[in-house]
């Protein structure tokens, strides 16, 4: 793969082409632009974890005496806004996805540079609208948006908020189509489907989603600002509206964004588990199947959010069946990567740390996904702290943890260094005890009954919420440490190397960080995705434990 002659753009990489600001802000360069996303991404998750705190602060005692009850209403709706829409949605497509998935087909670049720096662009524009409705006053109807609240009696930044996202949305578009006529147009001579890297196929899958889904969150949000506006009878039953429609067309997009958030991930943790035990991908079919099974049963499931708002019970009935149906990919996925790892050459390194994590996390949130599928304990737990714990599972215990997995896998190919081992193992043990101190006994909490969404509650629940709190402390340390060693390691850290690793696929065939051209030239493929017995082979080096 080596060229005979390479010319001075090629021999420099992404980082050290050009270090002005208006280079940056000008960039065509999928990785610069990735790296963008992560700066902007970090701030925002921040931002909404600040929101967190005083919630957990707010729930340390029972009377509500931290903020006031509409200030706490403000407090969860922006923490949900911030998080869901400007975090766990774009995080893991718009920065790994953005830096890996022109290197891991071959590509030089995205098929639409520019389109990819507008998408940055439109996203920030977005966020900033979000950031206005927070600076002036804030939003109080929970991420939701339900109607009639947000149409009617909300007097807060309802219309600047659902602004904010409906722009942002249009980034979530720009990047799905990018991916979609890269992953089909540029692949490499040689890389047929059934080639391809898991990660790419969870990419593709996602693509379609937040293609075919977003712009019916933007058109609903556009109606919830227009009858706002305008006093229009779309979802007002008194001007002859249906306020049940704005559930059907919200969780329409919304229960598929989930998919969003986690399909990405567990395209992570495919590369991850795989490379860490040194074997083939376990039924690599099924694996890739399930993406797209998942992203086509996403959009089936939509009203299993609706089983107490009054739908009929024939409608529940098959929705709870759907519900249960579409998890079988997922378990698929979760019994494949266990398999690879049976009787694997297995090393501990903080990439599979967090690997580890998310399998048992996200288990357990799928698990507890299956009792909201069902309509008689859905009864019994709907908007209590129950589903806040299940969601958070998926979530945060989740993406979060498959994101901080691939940022871990790839640090040292995207910037050339390595950072501490020791401290990154620090911060995934933190991270996966803080998160089941604080998400476990809200499991417990919902199944007592306590509801979310209150900022006071009766004293009997004071010892799990104490305990919740706690563990947020812990989990808050989990995500800081990162932060800090991984700045620390762009100037102290080991040059990594070109594939520290040892791991399969295209991307670690460049240097570390890459050619601002990814490749000197054109790869051709040759092999089986995945051939770590291969790899092996050829380089009789003895694994890191």
């Amino acid at each position: 793969m080596a060229s005979a002659a390479i010319t001075q753009d090629e021999k420099t990489n992404y980082l050290n082409a050009d270090y002005g600001i208006k280079s940056w802000l000008l960039t065509t360069d999928h990785k610069r632009i990735a790296l963008l996303y992560l700066i902007s991404i970090t701030m925002f998750f921040f931002l909404g974890g600040f929101f967190a705190m005083l919630i957990r602060l707010e729930l340390l005692t029972p009377a509500g005496d931290l903020v006031t009850s509409d200030t706490y209403n403000k407090l969860f709706t922006m923490h949900g806004i911030v998080m869901v829409f400007l975090f766990l949605i774009p995080a893991v497509p718009t920065v790994l996805g953005n830096f890996l998935v022109p290197m891991m087909i071959g590509a030089k670049d995205l098929a639409f540079p520019k389109l990819n720096l507008a998408s940055w662009y439109v996203y920030m524009l977005g966020g900033g609208w979000v950031l206005y409705a927070i600076i002036t006053g804030g939003v109080d109807t929970g991420w939701t948006f339900y109607t009639p609240y947000s149409t009617t009696f909300s007097n807060t930044n309802v219309v600047a908020a659902a602004v904010g996202i409906f722009i942002a949305g249009f980034s979530s578009i720009f990047t799905g189509i990018n991916f979609i006529v890269t992953i089909h147009r540029m692949r490499a001579p040689g890389l047929t489907w059934r080639r391809l890297p898991l990660f790419i196929w969870s990419n593709y899958a996602t693509s379609v989603i937040m293609v075919l889904g977003t712009p019916v969150l933007a058109i609903t949000l556009l109606l919830v600002a227009a009858e706002r506006l305008f006093h229009l009878g779309i979802f007002n039953a008194q001007l002859g509206g249906d306020p049940l429609l704005f559930q059907h067309l919200f969780w329409f997009y919304s229960h598929p964004a989930v998919y969003i958030m986690i399909l990405p991930g567990m395209g992570v943790i495919s590369e991850v588990v795989t490379c860490f035990s040194r074997k083939r991908v376990f039924g690599y079919d099924f694996v890739a199947l399930a993406s797209i099974c998942i992203a086509v049963l996403g959009f089936l499931v939509w009203a299993h959010h609706m089983f107490v708002a009054g739908i009929s019970v024939y409608a529940a009935m098959v929705f709870s069946l759907l519900t249960f149906f579409v998890a079988i990919p997922s378990a698929v996925k979760v019994f494949n990567w266990i398999a690879t790892m049976y009787q694997g050459s297995i090393s501990f390194e903080t990439p599979m740390l967090y690997a580890f994590g998310f399998i048992g996390l996200f288990t357990m949130g799928g698990m507890t996904g299956l009792f909201l599928g069902s309509l008689g304990i859905d009864v019994h737990v709907h908007d209590t702290y129950f589903v806040v714990a299940h969601f958070h599972y998926v979530m945060v215990g989740g993406m979060v943890m498959a994101y901080m997995c691939g940022l871990h896998f790839w640090w040292p190919k995207i910037t050339g260094k390595m950072y501490p081992e020791g401290w990154a193992k620090l911060s995934a043990l933190l991270t996966f005890v803080g998160f089941n101190l604080t998400f476990f006994p809200q499991f417990i909490l919902g199944y007592m009954g306590m509801p979310r969404r209150y900022h006071a509650y009766p004293p009997e629940f004071q010892v799990l919420n104490v305990l919740s709190t706690a563990g947020a402390s812990v989990l808050a340390v989990g995500y800081v440490l990162p932060m800090i060693y991984f700045v620390w390691s762009l100037r102290y850290g080991q040059d990594a190397g070109p594939n520290p690793w040892r791991a399969a696929g295209l991307e670690w065939m460049t240097s570390s960080p890459p050619p601002t051209s990814n490749f000197e030239t054109t790869p051709v493929v040759t092999w089986e995705a995945y051939n770590y017995d291969e790899i092996d082979k050829q380089q009789e080096v003895p694994v890191a434990s």
